[in-house]
């Protein structure tokens, strides 16, 4: 199973239906819209707009498509919310380009326009869904099949577990669940699932499991007696990028808290869940990138001046870096301007202090503008951070902050950022207290994530710097 073959194959298709359905509609344009052709003729060429529409048009489509999250979840695609998909994003785009490149045709009557919209929609939209229908049909007689398949680990051991186990294999079309083994919750001398699937471990050690196995999707089938671990199960899997799906009551089918993907599928509750929608986690990100590289790019000869006043500052290099824990627990390297004297750690992690001696006094003058922050903007390329995300801590300090509130691993769901809503709200921690403190504005931004509030928040980081109150 090759995910990114899959992505890739969507893409291609999807380009070649773009650059066929302009291809056809400038031809149509051409033929009865432009005056100067009347009707079509053999003669008729692709002139220097049409290569200037397909080299850019195409690009347009994908990127809302994108922006739309058609990427995401590559092999698990519903046939009827792949056509109601496809309808509305070709709607969005054929209005878009109407709007922005066909209101400047002349015509001699309004119809002309309506009938040009009407056949750039229907034939973009015939060619991109047909190609797509195929492939996710072929994907999906895969999955019936059995030749593709999900690794799934159970969490549970005892009658529930069984019997979801079984009534999952014994299904005739498979739902894509490839049972890896189980983990069990309350140690026991025996297990009933042990006769049919390996028994990998208890839940404490469900995060290294995971990891080992390439665990995607974790289905938690306890019994009634273990239901006060429920907390404990989903806490351990806090920040593992994997799906979670559990059995409902009965409770939670009559509040419609149960879904279905596919009329083969088992009914079961999604836990895990998308902090923002599919439009906006991929708008931030192409936020992300555009803001990053027009501040790395055309701020490039301030950054040279602050490189030679760090290096005239005081001995050692212009850069320093730091490991730094990211999204999912993920470790990375983030980047400064170096603000402290070489060595400044030399006794163990520390925090800064007011009238810190380890920062040299360039160092005090970019840390108040924030300027040291700016090689960042490269982690943000990279896809390590984002432009707002919760600060990314040390594994040193992450430690000594669980041990005071478990639920800092919340911030782990998402990726930390140069700016956030605690950094702004509190600034920089002194101390452990401190960090704690800060950490409730950052649980409140995760739990309210949202394309308007990183925009506040950025707004707001600006205005700190520009006041230089960065410290």
């Amino acid at each position: 199973m090759n995910k990114t073959r899959q992505t890739l194959l969507y893409i291609f298709f999807d380009f070649l239906s773009a650059t066929c359905s302009w291809t056809a509609f400038f031809l149509l344009r051409k033929g009865f819209i432009d005056p100067t052709f009347g009707n079509i003729k053999p003669e008729i060429t692709l002139d220097l707009n049409y290569y200037y529409g397909v080299s850019a048009i195409p690009l347009m489509w994908l990127l809302l498509y994108y922006l739309n999250g058609y990427y995401k979840n590559i092999y698990k695609k519903s046939r009827l919310n792949e056509l109601t998909q496809t309808f509305l994003i070709t709607l969005l785009g054929s209005i878009i380009i109407f709007f922005f490149l066909l209101l400047d045709d002349i015509v001699e009557t309004h119809q002309t326009y309506y009938k040009s919209l009407l056949f750039l929609f229907t034939t973009h939209f015939v060619l991109t869904y047909i190609p797509r229908v195929i492939i996710t049909s072929i994907t999906n007689a895969k999955i019936h099949n059995r030749k593709i398949g999900f690794n799934t680990l159970i969490i549970g051991s005892n009658e529930k577990a069984l019997n979801l186990y079984n009534r999952l294999q014994n299904k005739r079309k498979s739902t894509g669940y490839k049972f890896v083994g189980f983990v069990n919750v309350i140690e026991q001398n025996s297990y009933i699932l042990h006769d049919y699937l390996p028994h990998l471990g208890y839940i404490d050690s469900v995060v290294e499991i995971i990891q080992n196995n390439d665990i995607e999707e974790v289905i938690v089938a306890i019994e009634s007696k273990e239901h006060q671990y429920l907390e404990k199960i989903l806490y351990s899997l806090e920040g593992v990028k994997i799906i979670i799906k559990a059995i409902p009551d009965n409770y939670d089918i009559i509040s419609g808290r149960v879904t279905l993907s596919s009329i083969y599928d088992e009914p079961l509750i999604s836990i895990s869940h998308d902090l923002m929608p599919s439009w906006q986690e991929n708008t931030k990100r192409v936020m992300d990138v555009c803001v990053s590289g027009f501040v790395l790019i055309f701020g490039m000869p301030f950054y040279v001046i602050v490189a030679l006043c760090v290096k005239l500052s005081s001995s050692g290099p212009v850069f320093y870096k730091q490991k730094r824990i990211g999204l999912h627990g993920k470790s990375f390297y983030i980047y400064k301007f170096r603000s402290m004297y070489v060595n400044a750690e030399s006794n163990g992690p520390e925090l800064t202090q007011e009238n810190d001696t380890r920062i040299t006094k360039v160092g005090e003058f970019i840390r108040r503008f924030r300027i040291d922050e700016i090689p960042q903007f490269f982690n943000v390329l990279k896809g390590d951070m984002s432009l707002v995300g919760p600060r990314p801590e040390r594994e040193y300090f992450i430690q000594k902050l669980i041990q005071h509130a478990p639920h800092f691993i919340h911030l782990q769901r998402v990726k930390p950022g140069i700016t956030s809503w605690g950094q702004v709200k509190y600034g920089y921690a002194k101390n452990i207290d401190e960090m704690l403190e800060r950490l409730q504005y950052d649980i409140i931004y995760i739990e309210n994530m949202s394309l308007y509030v990183d925009v506040k928040i950025l707004i707001y980081t600006i205005k700190i710097v520009l006041l230089g109150k960065g410290l």
